[in-house]
């Protein structure tokens, strides 16, 4: 074969490969629909599933009298009718209390039963002392039909939260929640065999997509809502996008 056919053919290949559509990274609905009704509410939840999302992301807390309640914040001044510290207040005060006028704040029990398995769950241990309650309602879940232990993913920016769900769950799998170089989150991954890095869209680049992805784990990377931005990360090759709108990313037509 002469020189310049050669060359022809590896141009030809390299072309191929650049324009291969990337793979369909799958779509989980930021504290349900947040882009649609209240935060962390049944029916933001409901409406994540309606439209068709892989997973959905919550937050949980641990209010006073022990149940596990889903609500990002730590006070509840933003999002609520009432001020202070959700884990301050027991659960029957919490469900009095109004989320944007006329939504309620759920348990992680409510929000397992609606669900039923259906997509994953991504649970956020947003407050402290979460990890061993979060274990011991899973424990119970997983005596059930509907759930599984692969159809939960524990994440968290709290590191030393992760490691006590680690040790007393091997199965489950976990994912490090991180705002910087998500690269410093690889070390910690492999301590806890994690399942996912989940970082912010904005810190990922094809070389650290790369090298994390060589290290083993899944990129669920958050909160992705402009068309153009889950346009790039869907370019970059992430496995799953994290947004408030899933309807903005297209599902793939089998």
């Amino acid at each position: 074969m002469n020189a310049p056919k050669f060359a022809s053919i590896l141009i030809t290949i390299f072309l191929m490969n650049a324009c291969a559509p990337k793979k369909n990274p799958i779509v989980i609905g930021h504290r349900g629909a947040k882009g649609h009704l209240a935060e962390n509410t049944l029916p933001s939840i409901a409406k994540a599933l309606d439209l068709g999302v892989d997973g959905i992301e919550i937050d949980i807390f641990q209010c006073a009298s022990g149940e596990l309640v889903v609500f990002h914040d730590k006070t509840l001044d933003k999002l609520t009718n009432a001020t202070g510290f959700i884990e301050e207040l027991d659960l029957d005060s919490i469900q009095k209390i109004e989320v944007l006028n006329g939504f309620t704040i759920p348990t992680l029990e409510e929000v397992l039963d609606l669900i039923k398995g259906q997509v994953v769950l991504n649970i956020e241990l947003k407050g402290s002392s979460t990890a061993l309650k979060t274990n011991e309602l899973l424990q119970r879940y997983f005596e059930g039909e509907a759930w599984s232990p692969e159809k939960i993913l524990i994440s968290s920016f709290n590191w030393d939260e992760l490691k006590i769900f680690r040790s007393v769950n091997q199965r489950v799998p976990i994912a490090i929640l991180t705002e910087d170089d998500p690269l410093d989150a690889i070390s910690i991954g492999l301590e806890l065999k994690a399942a996912a890095i989940n970082p912010n869209y904005v810190s990922l680049n094809s070389d650290n997509v790369a090298k994390i992805q060589k290290a083993g784990f899944k990129i669920y990377t958050w909160t992705v809502n402009a068309v153009d931005d889950i346009s790039l990360m869907k370019n970059l090759g992430v496995d799953g996008i994290i947004t408030d709108f899933p309807e903005r990313i297209p599902k793939p037509i089998n």
